[in-house]
């Protein structure tokens, strides 16, 4: 029987698709918001945010799991990472920890967390990783999807539409190996993991088990067959990458905005690999199998 399921990051393009999933799957979801919303039949909304205790309180009260999903992708500092990806991580953490049954706990990390090195992204995403693995009586686990992509994505999809009118920009080597997971093989995932009656205790690398990836020029290859034009990759130089970069954060420090391109995406974009394993994650839920490709989603998308 369905229980009920605490989610933060409900408003966004992963967790949306998560909230509609579990909907559909008859369980009552109990949503962290910034903004009023109405409540539905199977949707409680819950007013607050990652630093307001009481509010997740209240969100984990009585729930079986809990799916943080909620975190900052743009920032002008490592200090605003923390302040959402760990502290925030920290608070939801121990406000689960505190109730009477403790809930399951399932963090939504990236697989950047694996090269903190990299950016301030990156760096936090570890570090949030660590405040979930102290949780108690090993009813955690985290999950970290490569690049996600699909219906309601606004990251990649610029990327991927510009291979429609012939191009496809490139940041580091065209030959650089990456991974792609489809958001319905995520949720899937997680429907996966709701279901297994032992939660599984680990960290999970998650892509679409293409086994070499892809490269810049796999997926102008992909994309010129499903178009039926040509399709080139354009190398934006790395100087200028870089120089954009810098003047981006430089900006965002003097008007206090959170920028997304900064000196550590750029780093994150020039990571030669990023290919993800997904066979631990696949022995430690049965029932799931990637099933997406980016040839059999990409003409879906438009």
């Amino acid at each position: 029987m369905p229980g009920i399921i605490a989610l933060t990051g409900a408003t966004g393009f992963i967790g949306r698709a998560i909230l509609d999933n579990l909907i559909k799957n008859g369980y009552k979801v109990r949503a962290l918001t910034r903004s009023p919303r109405n409540d539905q039949e199977s949707i409680q909304w819950i007013n607050g945010d990652l630093n307001n205790q009481s509010a997740l309180l209240e969100l984990v009260h009585g729930a079986d799991s809990v799916i943080h999903c909620a975190g900052s992708v743009r920032g002008n500092s490592l200090k605003a990472f923390i302040n959402t990806n760990v502290t925030g991580t920290s608070n939801l953490v121990q406000a689960a920890t505190l109730q009477k049954v403790k809930p399951r706990f399932l963090l939504i990390s990236s697989l950047a967390a694996r090269e903190p090195q990299l950016s301030w992204y990156a760096e936090s995403k570890l570090m949030a990783e660590q405040s979930v693995v102290y949780y108690p009586d090993g009813q955690w686990t985290i999950f970290r999807p490569t690049a996600v992509y699909g219906a309601g994505d606004k990251e990649l999809k610029p990327v991927f539409s510009a291979t429609r009118h012939g191009l496809l920009p490139v940041v580091g080597s065209p030959s650089n190996n990456f991974s792609l997971l489809h958001i319905d093989d995520l949720v899937a995932a997680i429907q996966c993991w709701l279901s297994a009656i032992t939660p599984s205790n680990g960290i999970y690398e998650l892509d679409d088990g293409n086994p070499e990836g892809y490269s810049y020029q796999s997926i102008a290859t992909i994309t010129q067959e499903i178009w039926g034009h040509s399709v080139r990759c354009i190398t934006i130089p790395t100087s200028l990458v870089h120089l954009i970069a810098y003047a981006n954060l430089w900006l965002a420090m003097i008007f206090d905005y959170a920028p997304m391109l900064t000196p550590g995406k750029v780093r994150e974009l020039q990571h030669p690999n990023w290919l993800c394993n997904n066979k631990p994650l696949i022995e430690a839920l049965p029932g799931w199998q990637p099933h997406i490709t980016l040839r059999n989603a990409l003409p879906l998308l438009f």
